[in-house]
């Protein structure tokens, strides 16, 4: 079809007579290879607008979290008249509710959950609305109603966990940058092209398609009603920088007034934007003061987005983060950098509005990125802890795409023509346990898998021990794949996000995101059964409830080959369990190594395991070592982790790494040196991702017992930023209690 734009002044190429965002930034981007020193700090306005948020962030810390819910109105698109902060200096407009803060009612992916938030927070969701449900179906409703009694025990016993049945998935990235490159009527005219497109004989793909893209239009229908009522026509493409800004801003939030996933990702539209900056800045249209301050006010709006959620999330997904991951840098597979003045300028909001965990900054971490890019990236990471990083070479060569964005915390997506079925995680040290104890759980008994045999040996012996755990691991992968199949099949019946799909393919491929929570326990685990003795502690029922261990093990995290490659064995297996079953839509199975912040709650969860780890102590997060194991310094640690094999687990082998200042050099031009020689080593070894802490255990101490004094105290946790004072005391303990590298 062809697509009508007035961008003319822009190189011309595919873009222009289809949807293809790639080939314009391509063909416009403004590759920069300098250095920082023509950023700028905030402008009057943004220094003005921020005071007024911070004040709203105040109070609601002082509200227990929560400033206020709207409990009269159902969330979509149109459902609030236009909010503001304080119109004389919002550059850049636009809020999820029509008050700064106020959150909103999603209840199509669960009324009871709704209802659970909202009581939590001493209010009532409005009869009008609860009625509703007497007739109309939500998603959690659907997936409860479609579970078995086997997916059931497996949920309730902590074997798969934090499932997205209560609770929107997530992890579609909407490619936003299309609404600001064509506007929303070239969007719909494509969109109907492809409903025409859907012909033949019927089959349930192509029903389904069809409702979903009639879906789509709609949403770019209300898209455009939302924004008018802003003032702004987002019908047509954007022509300014600053209508760019403004037009990939409302596409957002188009996504956040409607869903409430458990990441609602940005993509990967710095160096999308830069080019209309660069293309103004040229022309005298707007000065550098005003480049930033789009980018400080776009950020700012990222910072206040809210999701109404019950008290029971904040255990799997601590600290109330949203996600919105921006993929900064990486490198065109023709070499050329995607750095731009703008990837520079998303990291200043950092400096200019103070330290966040909003947006989820990630930087697409390459060898050949420009100096000063690193430089700068290593200098921000050192000064505020909001950084993450993830290996644009392994990724681009692992998964083929140089355009893509990075979903929730570290995985891969190719933005526009891909999605992700978010499927949380199965706890490894809880099926291990089950393969001691003859299928049953080790906290009441209760038989969650049949057929495997019960071990009675005074010692235990590797060779049995590792053959029924790989059957058991075979029964937690079926299990796992049918409650996604489940979930991800109701979630498209009753919470389908049509604001995000109306961004993208609309017959996109799929990834089904599972992960594994507990990898550095269950190395440690088999290490201590194979090179110790252990001895399991049986209570009256027969069950293993603690263990006694004689002699040393080799532990994760010291670059060890003997327990490193069991932790590469068993990542293997569980992805090749996976695989074997069949996926909604036809997804392609994914492995994480993350845990998010759950890893305290699977710890609760989760009794005694062989390698020492106590009844109810937090796991390490993500692949991390377990805390205090990894005891021969940095450089092992990190090479223990590089040894996971990305291409068994492509949704992400998460790594969260605290330093303190001192081990990185005594001088700030050492310290940023030393930072950017480690990760280029580490990512060298075709390691995944990092998160990049340098504080001291001491700062983290005091901000526990003085949170008043640290209100932008920002860390990184496990694939994400927190405001660490948003997180609960036993987040906090646990986030203390964790490895702190005083030695390279």
């Amino acid at each position: 079809m062809e697509i009508v734009t007035n961008t003319a002044t822009f190189k011309k190429g595919n873009w222009t007579t289809t949807i293809d965002v790639y080939d314009f930034v391509v063909k416009n981007i403004n590759p920069y290879e300098g250095t920082a020193d023509f950023l700028v700090g905030p402008s009057n306005k943004t220094t003005k607008l921020w005071e007024a948020c911070k004040q709203q962030l105040l109070k609601e810390r002082q509200n227990n979290g929560c400033l206020a819910i709207d409990t009269e109105t159902i969330s979509n698109i149109t459902a609030f008249g236009p909010g503001y902060i304080d119109k004389e200096n919002e550059v850049i407009v636009g809020l999820q509710t029509d008050v700064l803060l106020k959150r909103a009612m999603k209840p199509f992916g669960g009324i009871k959950l709704v209802e659970s938030a909202v009581k939590e927070k001493g209010l009532q969701v409005s009869e009008r609305v609860s009625d509703i449900f007497n007739y109309a179906k939500d998603h959690n409703q659907a997936v409860f109603d479609a579970y078995d009694a086997e997916i059931k025990m497996y949920r309730s016993k902590h074997v798969l966990t934090g499932l997205p049945d209560n609770y929107a998935r997530g992890r579609i990235i909407g490619d936003f940058r299309r609404l600001p490159l064509y506007g929303a009527d070239a969007l719909i005219e494509a969109k109907k092209a492809d409903f025409a497109n859907v012909v033949g004989e019927m089959s349930e793909h192509k029903v389904r398609l069809r409702e979903e893209i009639t879906s789509q239009i709609k949403a770019l229908e209300d898209m455009k009603t939302m924004a008018l009522s802003y003032g702004v026509d987002v019908s047509k493409p954007a022509t300014t920088a600053y209508e760019a800004v403004q037009f990939t801003y409302l596409a957002y939030l188009s996504a956040v007034k409607e869903q409430d996933g458990a990441a609602m990702s940005l993509g990967n539209v710095s160096s999308f934007l830069d080019i209309y900056i660069e293309q103004d800045l040229k022309s005298g249209l707007i000065t550098e003061e005003e480049a930033q301050e789009f980018i400080d006010q776009f950020v700012m709006k990222l910072r206040v987005v809210r999701h109404l959620r019950p008290g029971a999330y904040d255990e799997i997904f601590g600290g109330d983060p949203t996600w919105v991951t921006e993929a900064i840098g990486g490198q065109f597979h023709d070499g050329r950098t995607k750095v731009t003045k703008t990837s520079f300028r998303f990291l200043q909001t950092l400096y200019n509005l103070g330290a966040s965990p909003e947006p989820n900054l990630t930087i697409l971490w390459s060898q050949n990125l420009p100096k000063g890019f690193k430089d700068f990236c290593a200098q921000v990471s050192i000064d505020t802890s909001s950084l993450q990083y993830e290996n644009d070479d392994l990724m681009k060569a692992n998964r083929g795409s140089d355009d893509y964005g990075i979903a929730c915390c570290v995985s891969y997506q190719k933005i526009g023509k891909s999605i992700q079925h978010f499927g949380a995680r199965a706890n490894l040290p809880k099926a291990l346990l089950m393969a001691l104890n003859g299928g049953r759980e080790e906290d009441k008994g209760a038989l969650v898998i049949n057929n495997i045999p019960e071990m009675n040996d005074e010692v235990l012996d590797y060779d049995k021990v590792i053959t029924a755990f790989k059957a058991t691991l075979a029964e937690v992968a079926r299990v796992y794949a049918k409650s996604m199949f489940i979930i991800h099949y109701m979630h498209d019946k009753y919470y389908y996000e049509r604001a995000q799909m109306a961004l993208i393919d609309s017959d996109p491929a799929i990834d089904i995101a599972y992960g594994a929570a507990g990898i550095s326990i269950i190395a440690d685990s088999l290490s201590a059964i194979k090179y110790a003795k252990v001895k399991p502690i049986r209570n009256e029922q027969g069950l293993t409830v603690n263990f006694s261990i004689e002699g040393d093990f080799p532990k994760f995290g010291n670059d060890d080959n003997r327990v490193d490659d069991i932790a590469i064995e068993i990542t293997s297996l569980f992805i090749e369990e996976l695989r074997k079953h069949k996926t909604y839509k036809n997804a392609t199975p994914t492995l994480s190594l993350l845990t998010i912040t759950s890893n305290v709650m699977y710890g609760t969860n989760t009794g005694a395991t062989p390698d020492g780890r106590k009844g109810g102590e937090s796991f390490a997060p993500g692949a991390n070592p377990m805390h205090g194991r990894d005891v021969n310094g940095a450089i092992a640690s990190l090479n223990s982790v590089s040894k996971l094999k990305y291409n068994d687990a492509q949704d992400g082998i998460s790594y969260t790494f605290s330093m303190i200042p001192k081990s990185l050099g005594s001088t700030k031009e050492d310290q940023i040196l030393n930072l950017k020689t480690t990760l280029d080593a580490y990512f060298g070894r075709d390691a995944h991702h990092l998160n990049v802490n340098v504080l001291n255990r001491e700062t983290l101490m005091d901000a526990y017992e003085h949170p008043e004094n640290y209100p932008q105290l920002t860390i990184r946790v496990s694939g994400y930023a927190v405001n660490f004072v948003r997180l609960s005391k036993a987040h906090q303990l646990e986030v203390i209690s964790r490895t702190f590298h005083d030695r390279m």
